[in-house]
């Protein structure tokens, strides 16, 4: 933590947050006493750090609810077309700064609780963060919800409210070992219940035919209830709302199965209904084709449409009576964006109420759901791809069975009447993949069922447009399109960097909040001495502060003056944290060839969760311990380098650690990244980029120029060269001496020489089935790396590559980004023009 400010510097301080005015900091105080003291129960007259937490979150919850209630007003008067972004993924994190800081509150906060002897820094350390995400595709939907209602967007994400997120990760000997994350042991202040809107979900049953039309029957019902989650825009009075859906089992659940009379049995099988909503599968960017998976990706999605469907038929405000009962506008009031293929079953699910409920015929039902359903894909590997059992479906959603062979049966007639006789065309082509075991491929159903496509880089949709879907865009290449992802300003800059964000605003002004391209003014203060001063400055204090955590959490010392060198992400092969740790331990062996030498003084940090079932990726981790174990404690290096593993990466450690850090390490094989997120949150937080021409690196090399970040390695073309010629890893192993022996260090147990064999799947995997091509990429990593070193021995140039990566990284607003949806996808405008407040009248 921080040394708290003293008086004068609190009084000096003035930032972007806003200044704060005595009435409203008086008014903070009076609200906080009023929520502390309801908090304090009778027996207890002290009140603990998490009573004042809670106290202070609900004053700031008070001053979001007349703006969240009047906003839904502004959006039943106007009836806009309302956006539905459907994720299994929202990483939120932790939300009271962040509602401080959209809601202009931060600094009467900060004053108010101040005067009452508390440290604001403090009591946001409270908060747990909701991680009900495994990474980039779970953050992105936090950041595009946080975009969606700073442009007045009537927008709103639906999810699941998983009681666990993802795993604590606890290093334990150098080991990953989970624990299971109770975020809402002690309540969460944010969300409000509304069992008014609960909603039965259907299960298992048979299908009958009838003369009236199909019917779903003798199902399996479980409970959906809504929990909802304000989300303010920044300081324009829009506060949106997050549907997260719980599973409730309904009062008569296995009861009429026991007629034995085992009432108890009976009611302690609640749980299995339940279980739905119970926890986050902890996989990212791998398919794990569980039952249970299906059932929550069903639940989300027959939820969240009976709920846009009751939405659209009752547009007036607080009025539940259907006033539109034709469905042939239902595209031009919603839009539905599937956050990759988890909600996919939106397309079948909306197909079945449209015929079978709403009784529209099937070719009109088909046309009203391609023109509201839009498909992000945010994956090129294989592993990723959903690919359901049909023998799952028969049994789970046997209606929806019958709909999906339907739409496919029409869909391969199209393309049999198009393509004459290319029966390799219809197979690769076909929803339902034949073989030993049938299965549906959810992306081709998404892409069949969606009015657009799109990736989340342009290299990315190159390659969908190329390769993945190639034979869907020679059919329809007008529904393929690019979008590439961005990072919400307010968290990523404003709220985790003041300081970078206060000298920023000085000299180009706010503006840059809400419209990031406005960093570009930057560039006319890129030879400017007091800037780059300023800018320097503020990274060596960001760099103190994240050493002393550091070293309050973990107990060793860091050299602050050394290069913060970070690579943050999920632990996986493609990632190539392996890559990263073969330059640490070449970096080693060259300190210890030649110690009076002198080097960059480095620190090396990395961080990430390895999914519980992913072998190779613990091993990962548990070789970044090792070789840091070595290193730290070998007396020959002292602070010269140090590897830390950063334990427990989550959305509130990102916040910390990425201001503190000077390079950023994107370093994944070409063509495997999508896009990339954190890259983005590190160029607007001043550090330099290595990485290969991968996801959005190849557009922030393009934006700052190749020549400001350091790129390297094979292009996506070489990558497929080599695939053709063949990748040899010995041949890299045999031709390059420093990689030989940090391999044969790996290898004899230098680094595990308690376990000599430890590593010795690593190793097999480098040497014989590496996918992603480490050896390849090695000499011109460390030689780039050398290049680094260079530059960070002149630190009045190393930061005019930071101003001008700061100034270039405008594009990367995840505001940029949803205008693009809205207005390329969605068919929306966003606006600029802010809905009164609620002590204002509304016209």
């Amino acid at each position: 933590m921080a040394a708290p400010l003293s008086d004068g510097d609190r009084r000096k301080q003035i930032s972007v947050r806003g200044i704060a005015g005595l009435g409203d900091v008086a008014e903070v105080r009076k609200s906080f006493n009023r929520h502390l003291h309801f908090t304090l129960v009778k027996d207890r007259n002290v009140a603990t750090p998490r009573d004042y937490y809670f106290a202070l979150a609900h004053t700031v919850r008070d001053h979001l609810v007349g703006r969240w209630i009047r906003t839904q007003q502004h959006y039943y008067e106007r009836d806009p077309k309302r956006i539905y972004y459907l994720s299994l993924e929202f990483y939120m994190g932790r939300t009271l700064q962040n509602t401080m800081v959209n809601l202009g509150l931060q600094n009467a906060c900060d004053e108010a609780i101040y005067q009452l002897g508390l440290d604001l820094e403090e009591l946001e350390e409270i908060e747990e963060d909701a991680g009900l995400g495994n990474g980039g595709l779970g953050r992105l939907a936090a950041c595009f919800l946080d975009s969606m209602a700073t442009l007045g967007l009537a927008a709103y994400g639906y999810g699941i409210r998983y009681e666990f997120g993802i795993f604590n990760q606890k290093i334990v000997d150098g080991w990953q070992v989970e624990e299971a994350d109770d975020w809402l042991r002690y309540g969460n202040p944010w969300e409000k219940a509304r069992p008014e809107y609960m909603l039965p979900v259907h299960f298992y049953g048979r299908v009958e035919h009838t003369p009236e039309g199909v019917k779903w029957i003798d199902t399996q019902v479980v409970l959906a209830m809504p929990y909802d989650t304000p989300v303010p825009g920044y300081k324009n009075n829009t506060v949106n709302t997050m549907r997260l859906w719980s599973a409730k089992a309904p009062n008569d659940f296995n009861l009429k199965e026991f007629n034995m009379g085992d009432y108890i049995e009976a009611v302690l099988d609640r749980n299995l209904a339940e279980n739905i909503s119970r926890v986050l599968y902890p996989n990212d960017n791998f398919f794990e084709g569980k039952e249970l998976r299906l059932k929550q990706e069903y639940f989300v999605v027959a939820a969240t449409l009976q709920d846009i469907i009751r939405r659209f038929k009752s547009s007036k405000f607080g009025c539940r009576d259907p006033v539109r009962t034709c469905f042939e506008t239902f595209p031009d009031k919603v839009a539905i964006q599937l956050n990759d293929t988890h909600p996919a079953l939106s397309i079948p699910e909306l197909m079945r109420i449209l015929v079978d409920v709403e009784k529209v015929d099937w070719d009109k039902a088909w046309e009203i759901t391609k023109r509201t359903c839009a498909y992000t894909n945010h994956t090129v590997l294989p592993e990723a791809l959903e690919r359901w059992p049909v023998s799952m479906f028969e049994k789970l959603l046997p209606r929806h069975l019958e709909i999906i062979y339907a739409l496919n049966q029409m869909h391969l007639d199209r393309v049999a009447a198009l393509y004459p006789g290319d029966v390799g065309r219809l197979r690769r082509m076909s929803v339902i993949e034949e073989g030993d075991c049938k299965r549906i491929n959810m992306a081709h159903l998404c892409v069949i069922g969606s009015h657009a496509v799109n990736g989340v880089a342009r290299i990315h949709s190159d390659i969908v447009r190329n390769s993945v879907f190639k034979d869907f865009y020679e059919l329809e290449p007008e529904k393929f399109q690019n979008k590439t992802n961005g990072i919400t300003p307010r968290r990523w800059l404003l709220l985790c960097n003041p300081g970078l964000a206060d000298i920023i605003a000085e000299k180009i002004g706010e503006g840059f909040i809400t419209d990031l391209s406005q960093l570009k003014k930057l560039l006319d203060f890129i030879d400017n001495e007091t800037f780059i001063r300023d800018v320097a400055k503020v990274k060596q204090e960001n760099k103190l502060k994240f050493a002393a955590y550091l070293e309050e959490q973990y107990k060793v010392k860091i050299n602050p003056m050394s290069m913060f060198d970070v690579q943050v992400k999920r632990i996986h092969e493609y990632k190539r944290q392996l890559l990263n740790c073969l330059h640490a331990i070449t970096l080693y062996n060259r300190i210890r060839c030649n110690p009076s030498k002198s080097f960059v003084p480095r620190t090396i940090m990395i961080g990430g969760k390895a999914a519980p079932g992913y072998h190779m990726a613990k091993m990962i981790i548990k070789l970044i311990t090792s070789i840091g174990e070595v290193i730290n404690n070998d007396p020959y290096v002292g602070d010269k380098l140090k590897v830390i593993f950063l334990e427990n990466y989550r959305v509130s450690l990102a916040e910390k650690v990425i201001p503190a850090a000077d390079l950023s390490q994107q370093i994944s094989t070409a063509g495997t990244e999508a896009s990339g997120t954190g890259n983005m949150k590190f160029m607007v937080n001043g550090a330099l980029t290595i990485g290969t021409m991968d996801g959005a690196n190849v557009e922030m090399a393009e934006e700052a120029g190749e020549e400001n970040l350091f790129i390297f390695g094979m292009r996506v073309e070489d990558v497929e060269a080599l695939d053709r010629k063949g990748y040899n890893a010995r041949e890299y192993y045999e031709g390059l001496p420093e990689l030989r022996q940090a391999i044969d260090q790996i290898s004899s147990g230098f680094f595990s020489p308690r376990d000599p064999g430890c590593f010795r799947d690593v190793v097999n995997m480098l040497m014989h089935h590496d996918r992603f091509k480490v050896f390849a990429d090695y000499e011109a990593y460390i030689k780039c790396q050398g290049q680094v070193d260079q530059l960070f021995m002149d630190p009045r140039a190393w930061t005019r590559k930071v101003i001008r990566n700061i100034a270039c990284s405008g594009k990367f607003s995840s505001d940029r980004t949803i205008t693009e949806y809205a207005r390329e996808i969605w068919g929306v405008e966003p606006s600029a023009t802010a809905i009164p407040p609620p002590n204002l009248p509304r016209n």
